[in-house]
């Protein structure tokens, strides 16, 4: 598209398209040209969005919606159906945990949820039903990392579609080069960085000829394959849930997505090194701090070994009481509390009454949410004011 040589990708704000005649109109509908069909199915400055993001992850193609749930929901709808099952590996964002645990189930589709730690019991738990393996880059907020490659491998093993969850690590990792299928993002996070657009995207890996999703497990797959190919995956997104269930980004989004997408690269550097430097400071003056980067994490091999550039903005301090994490977010001179993470100022919210406040105990025990449990996102500000900042609602609590 020419956009008479903008530098800035042109808004395309409009909800239909014209047809230059009636061959054009059959064209675009069977999928021989490429040109706009109605902004439900696509626009041109989502498109544009949408070749970036699939050359960030080295995908064969993207389709961006418009939120992060309407991915994950889009991606999962196109694949699974009534009696299907799931196997969710690791921390959850609440919003996922209550889309498996309480929507999904109400149209037939069960979830298996395991620990990080049961990598080992992904195996035991697939059966003929299983269409699809989901976990996140990094848990949301419990910050467990997993080893994509091994669950890959466990995936392939079993021809069983992967997808995973990397809004918080977004150009840190790579998902599919590691072995998933699918990857999903919501855009509204680290890459467009300013709380400004709400969006989500999904990522497709090419589908190799004969490969899992020409088995049976897949049946339903084999008019998309016979007539995409390689790029199956985007055409069930598209057909099967997007054009059904409508889950459309808009173009005023999509741009400004774009124009965060110019900074994420700089912005993933400072934020990532200000998450090490913060989180190892507060550790020493005894504050009750979690991050992988830390040599006493759990995860810290992994950490070292899988995420050497970073695993995204989110670290997290226990506080102990409810009592104790209100006295800290409201003596803050420099926090915004809010329930957003990946933004360019640094986020904090007390997690256990809000985003998981509908959840029970048990499930609040299994996702690591405890009572005094704060969710920092770090931004851009000097870590040094943010260190000072946080030691001195510490502080106040003590």
């Amino acid at each position: 598209m020419n956009f008479n040589k903008a530098i800035s990708t042109p808004i395309t704000s409009s909800a239909s398209f014209s047809y230059s005649s009636c061959k054009e109109a059959e064209d675009i509908f069977n999928g021989q040209s490429s040109s706009p069909l109605y902004s439900r199915m696509g626009n041109p400055t989502t498109s544009i969005l949408e070749s970036k993001l699939a050359s960030m992850d080295n995908a064969i193609a993207c389709v961006c919606t418009s939120s992060g749930m309407g991915a994950i929901s889009m991606s999962i709808l196109s694949l699974c159906s009534k009696g299907d099952e799931i196997i969710a590996i690791g921390g959850l964002f609440g919003g996922t945990y209550a889309l498996f645990s309480q929507t999904l189930v109400r149209f037939g589709i069960k979830t298996i949820f395991l620990d990080a730690s049961s990598i080992d019991k992904i195996e035991e738990n697939i059966n003929d039903n299983t269409k699809l393996i989901y976990c996140e880059s990094v848990g949301n907020p419990n910050l467990r990392l997993l080893d994509i490659n091994k669950i890959a491998e466990i995936s392939n093993k079993n021809e069983i579609a992967f997808m995973v969850d990397n809004t918080s690590t977004a150009s840190i990792l790579k998902p599919l080069d590691l072995g998933a299928d699918i990857c999903v993002y919501s855009t509204t996070k680290v890459i467009s960085g300013n709380s400004s657009a709400l969006g989500g995207a999904s990522t497709f890996k090419a589908i190799q000829e004969n490969s899992k999703f020409y088995s049976l497990r897949y049946e339903f797959m084999k008019p998309f394959l016979k007539k995409l190919g390689s790029k199956a995956l985007f055409g069930v997104n598209k057909k099967r849930a997007m054009r059904d269930f409508g889950m459309s980004a808009n173009a005023n989004a999509s741009y400004q997505t774009l124009l965060g997408l110019e900074t994420l690269d700089l912005r993933n550097q400072r934020i990532n090194s200000s998450c090490e430097i913060i989180a190892k400071v507060l550790e020493e003056k005894g504050i009750n701090v979690n991050h992988p980067s830390l040599s006493s994490n759990i995860d810290n091999e992994l950490y070292k070994r899988v995420y050497p550039n970073g695993c995204g903005s989110v670290i997290t301090i226990d506080m102990q009481s409810k009592d104790k994490a209100y006295t800290f977010l409201d003596a803050s001179k420099l926090l915004t509390l809010t329930a957003n993470i990946g933004d360019s100022r640094t986020l904090g919210l007390h997690m256990s009454s809000t985003i998981f406040s509908d959840f029970t105990d048990e499930q609040k025990e299994f996702l690591g949410i405890s009572d005094g449990l704060i969710r920092l996102s770090i931004g851009l500000e000097n870590p040094e004011d943010i260190i000072k900042d946080l030691i001195n609602c510490y502080n106040e609590v003590k």
